[in-house]
């Protein structure tokens, strides 16, 4: 069974989608989804642990020998992402049952979870599979059910804001496959680790820099870096609370994997950063989203547009740590991708409980909730501090490393801006304190939020200050990969 962990880790949730529906009943469709997403995320330890231990496990399916056969190929970079998107998933979950009820038609329940089992597997195959074409496959898995997903929210805005995303991501897809075609026509294999060898001979010809341009552009469109952001926003606002809180921690930081899968595993090191000048070009982009989420999110005044447009800013910390193109930068990209999840999916996950509770999420509505919800206000205030990057949480670390990185190349300017774009987090973390803590409560009360939200919202805030304080084993993994992808890197 050991050896079938990398296929078994897509098939299980793969299979139990059809049989949720089967199900057919809200309750005992959850209780399988959780415990199918649980099963996902025993697979994800046992293969981190694996790989750590052993090196790279390569699988082929059917037998059939890579590069003829398909390959799902795991090393620390998959088994850190495969570890992310299945513990999230399942303490997501924890919370489904209550906020669903609220924010989605109730015959639509069970549709729902079988929903989320898919896009949960294509998330998983994307990140597990080692061939090109497969990539593109799992990800119109994942993309055609979070469109589904999206306009599941009971507002009319929902069905818009998966429409946006549906055109959006509809180009970003086609782009992937036309880059992956161009690929296939100068090389003849769709295997990863074979386009990897068989590149180099090419690399200089017109059709392979027009695959390296749609492959980047596809991707960039996937992982909304600015600016090619312009659907994230709606999706995050108007989709139900608890599909916003898997996808803040895992959509995009799934395609921010393949950015740095296809740069730097199949198109290599060289010749993304040194033949194509993408170092200078991602530096300005990163730099420049940042300033422009921030000063947006500011001027805010729904919460979760607010923390929608945190989170492209957010992408831009990535993208800059991936642009420095050093085992240092590389280090903190991966290691805010760890920990960037960890924040959003708190705070989101939190927002369901205030949506839960008050109907809506917008600022005014926040007014006194500090003292009517003190353990729910409370965990989106450890998460603000985690945005902003103060000590003791998981994003002082990944700011710590990023600006190692830059200091380490002598890019202090770079420096000072990414600690200025920081105190613009504060400016917009405060606005929903000062409404929250400092403003009288009006209307009825309300209560604190069920022990249903509470207790996987506050797992996911102790983890935040956890890994803040012990960074053994993210900083460990998050090296390892690096220094793994630089070692392979051409």
């Amino acid at each position: 069974m050991i050896a079938h962990l990398p296929i078994l880790q897509v098939v299980i949730p793969l299979m139990a989608a059809p049989i949720c529906l089967i199900l057919n009943r809200s309750k005992l469709a959850w209780l399988f989804a959780l415990i199918v997403s649980g099963v996902s995320c025993l697979v994800s330890i046992l293969l981190l642990q694996q790989v750590m231990t052993t090196g790279v496990i390569s699988y082929e399916l059917g037998g059939w020998q890579a590069p003829w056969g398909i390959e799902y190929r795991i090393d620390e970079l998959n088994a850190l992402m495969l570890l992310i998107i299945s513990a999230i998933s399942t303490i997501v979950l924890f919370a489904a049952p209550k906020s669903i009820d609220k924010e989605i038609v109730k015959g639509k329940h069970t549709y729902f979870y079988v929903l989320y089992l898919l896009s949960l597997t294509g998330m998983l195959g994307i990140v597990a599979t080692g061939d090109a074409f497969n990539v593109f496959v799992f990800l119109e898995i994942t993309s055609l059910s979070a469109y589904a997903l999206i306009a599941m929210g009971k507002k009319k805005q929902a069905v818009w804001a998966s429409f946006q995303y549906l055109v959006m991501g509809t180009i970003g897809a086609t782009f992937i496959l036309i880059g992956i075609g161009l690929m296939y026509q100068m090389t003849g294999t769709l295997n990863m680790q074979d386009l990897s060898q068989r590149l180099p001979e090419v690399a200089q010809t017109r059709t392979v820099f027009t695959a390296f341009a749609f492959v980047i552009v596809g991707v960039c469109l996937k992982l909304a870096m600015f600016p090619l952001h312009l659907w994230l926003p709606n999706a995050y606002a108007y989709a139900p609370s608890i599909v916003t809180s898997f996808f803040s921690a895992t959509s995009t930081k799934v395609a921010i994997y393949l950015l740095i899968r296809f740069t730097f595993s199949v198109f290599g090191l060289s010749f993304s950063f040194t033949t194509v000048p993408l170092q200078t070009l991602f530096m300005t982009l990163g730099l420049v989203g940042i300033f422009v989420a921030s000063i947006s999110a500011i001027y805010q005044h729904n919460i979760k547009h607010l923390f929608a447009y945190s989170s492209i800013a957010q992408i831009g910390y990535m993208i800059v740590g991936f642009s420095i193109s050093s085992v240092a930068g590389l280090t903190a990209t991966l290691l805010h991708l760890f920990n960037h999840a960890l924040m959003k999916s708190a705070i989101f996950l939190a927002l369901a409980a205030v949506a839960y509770r008050v109907g809506n999420v917008r600022l005014d509505s926040l007014r006194g909730l500090g003292r009517q919800m003190p353990l729910t206000m409370a965990a989106i205030v450890i998460g603000g501090l985690s945005l902003i990057g103060v000590p003791l949480t998981v994003g002082f670390v990944s700011k710590w490393y990023l600006l190692s990185a830059l200091i380490e190349q002598g890019w202090w300017p770079v420096a000072v801006l990414i600690l200025l774009g920081s105190m613009l987090a504060v400016i917009y973390v405060w606005k929903v304190v000062e409404v929250a803590y400092f403003k009288e409560p009006v209307g009825t009360p309300v209560k604190e939020a069920p022990i249903g939200f509470l207790i996987p919202i506050w797992i996911l805030v102790l983890a935040n200050v956890y890994f803040g304080i012990d960074t053994r084993f993210s900083v460990q993994v998050a090296q390892a990969a690096a220094e793994s992808l630089f070692g392979g890197a051409l």
